[in-house]
């Protein structure tokens, strides 16, 4: 019996994968495992449902079961993978020991706490980063029976989009970070502060330029401290400090990985023959993407590779879009440090160009109306992975 093609996870690079590769093989055996429930969801629909009133039940398109038997794979939920030895081509699951005749490792990204989390307010305190966390945080949500006064830590992408979402859902949301404006990876500061700006006005609290230093137990609330000795009370908290690559499968296999994720070429594969990685855990050829086009392309290419016709990926002048309805942004950030950043407009309509010294455009950033030129700077961009 052929040993299956094996996919470990079923987030967005994962099942994206599967649809590829069924797309172009009917009959190969196709086995995913995924440590969650693996119901079938698009992730950047996560920061968006409160402002829509979606329960989580919504925000699947297909369960496990209906995901599996419509690509015709087995799907294990639920299901951690413990080791691969790479000699045997076999994975450990328990006392388990599965073999793979090729190996994909979409393991994804976890959120990356800087903090501890005191046991006496971890049922309060919250990452969202898959649907399984939308429930958790949305079934506590819900068992407050009203308006909740909700503090995110951290202004990055993630951080901005749940604060622009859940005020919009009705709650109370003060922004901690310490940056002194939001989406600091993404936007020169004038820009990030024209979003501030839009926040306070829609009314959310913006606690920026400190950080947090503790978090406590005060009855039914979090009492959290801040640097500088001022301190503030939620009913829950929502960490949003960043994603940190989930390597450690990799990296105790031997496989070649860094802080950015497992290392892999432009066919997306590791060190090691016959295994590959895809997504958010892979850094191609020195770039890790993590939003959905290069992911696509990923899984496109990879499909390719997977089914007899080896391919190389290429990463396009793909802007970000960020979902922060209270003032449209979209970002094209520059791959290395510019030597200058120019700013035009007025009011919270800005367009910013990051330029090299001899002023050649490779990022821009845009807010308000100026969005609307995201097209023709990003033909004039260089690409992320040409």
């Amino acid at each position: 019996m052929t040993a299956p093609l094996i996919i470990v996870g079923s987030g967005m690079a994962g099942l994206g994968l599967a649809r590829q590769v069924r797309a172009r093989d009917t009959a190969r055996p196709i086995v995913l495992i995924t440590a969650d429930s693996g119901d079938d969801y698009a992730k950047p629909l996560l920061s968006t449902g409160f402002a829509k009133g979606l329960p989580p039940a919504r925000l699947a398109t297909r369960s496990a079961l209906e995901a599996a038997d419509q690509l015709g794979v087995v799907m294990r939920t639920h299901t951690r993978v413990e080791g691969i030895d790479r000699e045997a081509r076999e994975l450990h699951i328990g006392d388990e020991r599965l073999p793979w005749s090729e190996l994909v490792l979409a393991t994804g990204a976890a959120p990356a706490v800087p903090f501890k989390i005191p046991d006496t307010v971890a049922g309060r305190a919250f990452t969202i980063n898959d649907l399984d966390d939308y429930r958790r945080f949305h079934a506590a949500l819900e068992a407050l029976g009203r308006r909740a006064r909700v503090a995110i830590v951290g202004a990055g992408l993630v951080g901005c989009e749940f604060a622009n979402d859940l005020i919009a859902g009705g709650h109370e949301i003060t922004l901690v970070a310490p940056e002194s404006a939001p989406l600091p990876r993404l936007l020169p500061e004038p820009l990030g502060r024209a979003l501030g700006e839009a926040f306070v006005e829609a009314g959310m609290t913006l606690a920026l330029g400190r950080s947090l230093e503790a978090l406590e137990s005060v009855g039914s609330a979090i009492g959290i401290m801040l640097s500088g000795g001022s301190r503030l009370e939620a009913d829950l908290v929502l960490v949003a400090t960043g994603l940190r690559p989930r390597v450690e499968l990799a990296a105790a296999a031997g496989l070649e990985t860094g802080a950015a994720g497992i290392l892999v070429n432009r066919r997306l594969e590791t060190s090691a023959p016959g295994i590959y990685a895809l997504g958010d855990v892979a850094c191609v050829d020195g770039v890790n993407a993590m939003y959905v086009q290069p992911l696509q392309a990923s899984a496109k290419a990879l499909a390719q590779t997977l089914t007899g016709e080896p391919s190389e990926v290429a990463y396009g002048a793909w802007p970000i879009l960020v979902k922060t309805s209270l003032l449209p942004v979209v970002a094209m950030p520059p791959t290395r440090s510019p030597a200058r950043w120019r700013i035009e407009g007025e009011g919270r309509d800005l367009a910013a160009f990051a330029e090299t010294q001899d002023e050649r455009l490779i990022g821009f950033a845009l807010t308000g109306s100026c969005v609307r030129r995201k097209v023709e700077l990003a033909r004039a961009t260089p690409p992320l992975l040409g």
